[in-house]
């Protein structure tokens, strides 16, 4: 680990285990677990099925920051053996596992950062959704091509971990074209009962909002953007628009941005065109979040894949707190640029 200050991960190995005996036994051949970003709309999320418990060792790649570098790896790492079918429906062939990465003693972050503790290394991983982005365990620098320190432009604000290991942070307020959306702020918090404020999860595609927020938000971008025709919505989207219509700039299309005010009235998410319009249809562009009902037993924001693709988001968990830096293509980079070249 001389001279690596963390890891990276675009796909983990995990050999695996020797079984008992009466055990069903596993082929002698390796098992590639691909880094789910999120689930595809078409996954059913309530399937489930046992499985079995398993250890054995971890091999990934080391990273100075820009490239990758020699293998560590992560002996007694447990993982479990789960059924194909939980694998058959909504995710991509290719793809043969799925990393937890919440607040938990088994997830990924946890065992790995765990097993590298007595080296300084900080319980830290970074998330740099694209289709072939990267996943860093471990303190910056995190660089993307052309030599581009990706942590500089990071906001931070506090992180939250809930009783169950997820992950929020606290929005105050939301704001389009710079003007407040009017909306029920109490939502926003977090009660007694553990319902309300904003989560993030890879798990759900796009950004679900709670009805009021949703309709709120949806009825002021359309306000703001009211010189571009609108066409009739795609499912599961409230409001879409006409495509051709649209400028386009280098953080997407040329629409109002969309930003979370945080813990600070100074400290911004800002969600660009590139992150908050989504083509649903060709030559039809819509507002890319999903009214989530009047249903008050969650998050009222439920912060989605898509609204992180080509940010980078970093939690930190030994200083408590979150990072993102907003679109990277505002920094002439992306989260598809890692040099995923080897250091020898």
């Amino acid at each position: 680990m001389e001279g690596y200050y963390g890891l990276l991960v675009r796909k983990v190995t995990v050999r695996p285990p020797t079984m008992p005996l009466g055990a069903t036994r596993l082929n002698a051949l390796e098992l590639t677990v691909i880094i789910a970003t999120y689930a595809p709309p078409g996954m059913d999320q309530g399937l489930t099925a046992m499985s079995e418990l398993a250890q054995d060792v971890l091999s990934i790649q080391s990273t100075q920051g820009s490239n990758p570098g020699p293998m560590v790896r992560v002996p007694q790492f447990l993982f479990t053996c789960a059924p194909s079918l939980l694998l058959q429906r909504g995710l991509p062939s290719t793809v043969q596992g799925v990393a937890g990465l919440g607040h938990s003693l088994i997830s990924l972050p946890t065992q790995v950062t765990s097993h590298f503790s007595s080296a300084g290394f900080a319980p830290i991983f970074a998330l740099c959704l694209a289709p072939k982005g990267v996943m860093f365990f471990g303190d910056s620098p995190y660089y993307m091509l052309p030599n581009v320190d990706i942590t500089r432009p990071l906001s931070y604000t506090p992180l939250i971990i809930s009783p169950q290991g997820e992950y929020y942070m606290e929005v105050k307020s939301i704001k389009i074209n710079d003007k407040d959306v009017p909306i029920d702020t109490a939502l926003l918090s977090i009660n007694k009962q553990g319902v309300g404020g904003t989560k993030l999860s890879t798990i759900n595609p796009y950004t679900i909002l709670h009805h009021s927020i949703f309709k709120a938000v949806t009825q002021f971008f359309s306000k703001e953007l009211s010189a571009i025709p609108q066409v009739k919505p795609v499912a599961p989207f409230g409001v879409c628009f006409k495509s051709k219509s649209i400028k386009k700039s280098r953080v997407g299309l040329e629409v109002p941005n969309i930003d979370l005010v945080l813990h600070d009235k100074h400290v911004m998410w800002r969600i660009y065109g590139a992150n908050s319009i989504v083509e649903a249809a060709p030559g039809v562009s819509c507002l890319a979040f999903v009214d989530g009902g009047m249903d008050n037993n969650g998050a009222s924001i439920i912060i989605g894949a898509y609204q992180m693709e080509n940010n980078l988001v970093q939690f930190d968990k030994a200083r408590s707190r979150l990072g993102f830096s907003s679109s990277l293509l505002f920094y002439k980079t992306s989260c598809n640029n890692f040099n995923f070249t080897a250091i020898p």
